[in-house]
């Protein structure tokens, strides 16, 4: 499950930083910025759902955290 978040995690950056790069060297084609930040938040949105998933499964215990 940590190799899984940590994949996520690196494949959010990696968008980011190609959507940065796209911004600095577009010539007005807002869709090719679009894209990569589009796909950034669709595996922010699947992360962040699996790991409340996960935690009701009790497949990870969150520490610090009482959930009612």
């Amino acid at each position: 499950m940590k190799l899984v978040i940590l994949f996520a995690l690196a494949v959010v950056i990696w968008s980011l930083g190609v959507a940065l790069f796209r911004l600095a060297k577009s010539e007005g084609d807002k869709a090719r910025v679009v894209r990569p930040l589009t796909i950034r938040i669709a595996i922010s949105v699947a992360l962040f759902l699996a790991l409340v998933l996960a935690m009701l499964l009790g497949w990870i215990e969150p520490h610090g955290v009482n959930p009612a």
